[in-house]
């Protein structure tokens, strides 16, 4: 597909030509077999811990939408995949270089065609996205999306750093949670749920 069959694809909001651009979803799940995996989310509060090191060691690194890093102490410095579901300033793409992009909402349009022709790039579906949304009663995070794909994988460990459920705001905006369509709590709940069930599941906090 060239760029003006993407634009039109995306514009009339035909999701077989964009799923065609993304890796499949049982290739993406593939490559997290066995790997100890940092899900690196944006509370403020990360800012305040000393992670970072522990983050850098994991056999991957993945991070969410434009991913403030304040410091390597406590965020580290990796970014091998991107969780992204909003526009990347070339600036941010070039900070961060993630080595694959997985395009977790469902808002097609917001999809450039930079991203889309990226190395590894991954479309998540959206039957997956209404799934989780049911479950937890509200439209789902990013970082919930993330959770949900990567416990999916016979990864060894999936470890959470920087989630706190909007309980000290995000470093990626002023919004107050009440200004943002998700259920928090929910998410909340659902984590502790997975983390009685699932021992691959560490939140550090």
């Amino acid at each position: 597909m060239n760029r003006a069959g993407f634009l039109l694809a995306r514009t009339l909001r035909r999701e077989a030509p964009l799923a065609a651009l993304s890796v499949p979803q049982a290739e993406l799940l593939a490559a997290l077999a066995g790997r100890h995996v940092a899900l690196v989310g944006n509370a403020r509060a990360l800012g305040e811990a000393r992670h970072g090191a522990r983050i850098d060691a994991a056999d991957l690194v993945i991070r969410i939408n434009r991913a403030p890093m304040p410091g390597a102490q406590s965020h580290g410095t990796r970014t091998d995949w991107l969780g992204l579901a909003t526009s990347l300033p070339p600036a941010d793409r070039a900070r961060l270089g993630p080595g694959r992009i997985l395009w977790m909402s469902p808002k097609r349009k917001r999809l450039d065609w930079q991203t889309a022709r990226g190395p590894g790039f991954y479309l998540h579906p959206l039957p997956d996205i209404a799934a989780l949304g049911a479950q937890l009663g509200a439209p789902p995070t990013t970082g919930a999306m993330l959770i949900d794909l990567c416990l999916r994988a016979p990864l060894a460990s999936l470890t959470l750093y920087g989630f706190d459920f909007f309980a000290s705001l995000s470093l990626s905006g002023r919004r107050a949670a009440a200004d943002v369509p998700h259920d928090f709590g929910a998410e909340a709940a659902w984590v502790q749920e997975l983390l009685a069930r699932d021992p691959r599941l560490v939140w550090q906090r």
